[in-house]
């Protein structure tokens, strides 16, 4: 792999890194499916709570259930590619997320939900990610989450 493959394929990783986060805040919660291998899979491995989805439908579904009312914001950082073969890669990337339920706007906080004063974020950690190219197309084979920071999600206020 030359030099401008490996930059490539570092940036499509970074790209999927930043567009999963986008979708679960910004989009459709159940389309990050569409950024996983078809066999891919998430999960919290213990000490988490061992939450574990596998394959694009119980991705779909897992990410899916997202509550109603549930705004939120993640702030990706340190996203750390290394590429290791022609086809694969490796990602550590932190992130911090700040979110609210009861929110009456949901993920989009359009004008009726009006601005929910600032916290601090109910969750910081990072995510190591595995990345596979299908097809020419590079797509996450697996996530797992450490959170060494976490608290529960307060309710909108209002």
């Amino acid at each position: 792999m030359d030099s401008l493959q490996r930059l490539l394929a570092e940036h499509a990783c970074e790209r999927l890194v930043i567009d999963f986060v986008r979708r679960l805040d910004l989009g459709e919660p159940s389309s990050v499916a569409e950024l996983f291998t078809e066999d891919g899979w998430w999960e919290w491995p213990p000490p988490g709570d061992g939450r574990r989805a596998e394959g694009r439908s119980a991705l779909a579904a897992y990410f899916g259930s997202r509550p109603p009312g549930r705004l939120s914001r993640r702030v990706m950082s340190n996203i750390l590619v290394t590429v290791t073969g022609p086809d694969t890669a490796t990602a550590t990337s932190y992130f911090q997320t700040y979110r609210v339920d009861g929110h009456p706007t949901g993920r989009e906080g359009g004008s009726g939900g009006g601005t929910v004063p600032a916290g601090p974020p109910v969750q910081v950690g990072h995510y190591d990610d595995r990345f596979r190219r299908v097809d020419g197309r590079w797509l996450l084979a697996s996530r797992s989450l450490v959170l060494p920071f976490g608290g529960p999600t307060p309710l909108a206020s209002g």
